[in-house]
Parts: C-alpha cells; sequence; structure tokens
C-alpha cells in the first residue's frame, strides 16, 4: 500500500474553542477553567470514551493551551514506548491512552503521577489522563488504576449524526476544501463513522486532491483506494 503525505501544515491546531461541545459540556468547561488557572487545583481529571469522542483532541488541547502560557507538559501516549524520567519543570502531566500501556509505560505513568501530586519542590502539578473505559475497568496496575480514578471523571459521548457532518464540513472549510453533500454522504455510509477517523480520511482526501490536481469527489475517493 502506497503511503500518502498528509498536509498536515493545513490542519488547525486541536483547542478547547474548535472542539464540538455538545452532549461534553461539563468536561469541557472543566478543562477550560482548568488549563486557564496557574492556581488550578492540583485534583486529578480522567476521560474516558469510545474511539473518536475526542479524548486526545482535549488532551492536546490541553496541552496547547498550557503551552502558550509559557508552561511544560510531560506527555505519554501508548506511542511511547521508553517514556523519560519526571521532570520538575513540568506544571502538568497528560497520560493519554492509557489502556493500552505496557508494563513500562505503565510503571511510568505511575512515577509521573506520583512526583507530580508530590513533587520534591514546588506545589502538586495536575494530571489529566484519558482511555476508552472507566478506570473501575482499567487493565492496569492497581496502584496506578486506583490513582487515575479517586478525581475528576468525565464521561465523553460521540456526536450525533448532524453534529459529526457539521465538524467534518468545518474541518474541510479549515483546510480551504469544499465537500459536497454527495461526498460528506459516501464517506459516512462507506467509511468508519467515528470522528478521528472521518478527519484523517479527509486529510488524506485533501493530500491525494492536490497532488493529482483534482477536486474531492466520488471518483476521486475511488481512485484513491484503488491507488492505495
Amino acid at each position: 500500500m502506497k503511503q500518502m503525505a498528509l498536509d498536515i501544515g493545513l490542519a488547525p491546531v486541536p483547542s478547547l474553542d474548535n472542539f464540538v461541545e455538545a452532549g461534553n459540556l461539563d468536561a469541557v468547561e472543566h478543562l477550560r477553567l482548568w488549563a486557564a488557572n496557574p492556581n488550578r487545583s492540583p485534583v486529578p481529571t480522567y476521560l474516558w470514551g469510545e474511539s473518536g469522542s475526542g479524548k486526545t483532541h482535549l488532551l492536546s488541547a490541553v496541552r496547547e493551551a498550557l503551552a502558550e502560557s509559557g508552561g511544560k507538559v510531560g506527555w505519554l501516549d501508548a506511542g511511547k514506548l521508553h517514556p523519560p524520567e519526571f521532570d520538575e519543570n513540568w506544571e502538568a502531566v497528560v497520560l493519554d491512552d492509557c489502556h493500552l500501556y505496557t508494563a513500562e509505560q505503565q510503571a511510568a505513568a505511575f512515577n509521573w503521577f506520583v512526583n507530580a501530586q508530590s513533587p520534591a519542590s514546588g506545589q502538586a502539578r495536575w494530571v489529566l489522563a484519558a482511555a476508552d473505559r472507566p478506570p473501575a475497568d482499567l487493565q492496569l496496575r492497581e496502584d496506578l488504576r486506583t490513582r487515575l480514578g479517586w478525581g475528576h471523571v468525565f464521561q465523553l459521548h460521540l456526536l450525533a449524526e448532524s453534529e459529526r457532518r457539521a465538524v467534518l464540513r468545518r474541518v474541510a472549510d479549515d483546510r480551504g476544501v469544499f465537500l459536497s453533500d454527495e461526498v460528506m454522504d459516501y464517506m459516512l455510509k462507506r467509511f468508519s463513522r467515528d470522528l478521528s477517523s472521518l478527519t484523517s480520511l479527509l486529510e488524506q482526501l485533501d493530500a491525494y486532491a492536490l497532488r493529482t490536481q483534482r477536486a474531492i469527489t466520488i471518483p476521486l475517493i475511488k481512485s484513491m483506494l484503488e491507488e492505495e
């Protein structure tokens, strides 16, 4: 299968403002308040929900918000196979896809959590984590699992059909891409309907359309799939 380079430079940076809050207002308001307040409570926050519910978007948005104010953030996801030691300069610790952590990643996450909550110097740091299931159902070492679940816990809900279409339309507009109703119907009927997969597909289509100098149409989608 041919790997297509995505034009990531055109994709909007995840933020709390460009996240559709429908069904998840409490979680987003909590993150907005915590991210904006340097004197935030260090009580940890845990988000859980199905794939495509926006967990990574929100975690990335918080990291961007803290970085804009000069804060450094420790970030650990399942792709970071050999996590570094805890850094005292971190203002917060973010743990994504906790349900996928290896034994080494779990050990690092536990170390980061303990050091963030009981640092050698300065005030306690905020820990923000996310996974696809509630804390009680995580298949992790017990000392990590219980710590992830003792603070603020929010379930994220998938968007309804109309909301999913609105987000996809907005993402296309942000990239300067015209997406007809016919193409959107085809994407929603023929491909995975979770928002992260649809957004990734749109990015691939945009890159392919730019490379072939064609508009995004159903024949273009079929052509891209055949080439892959």
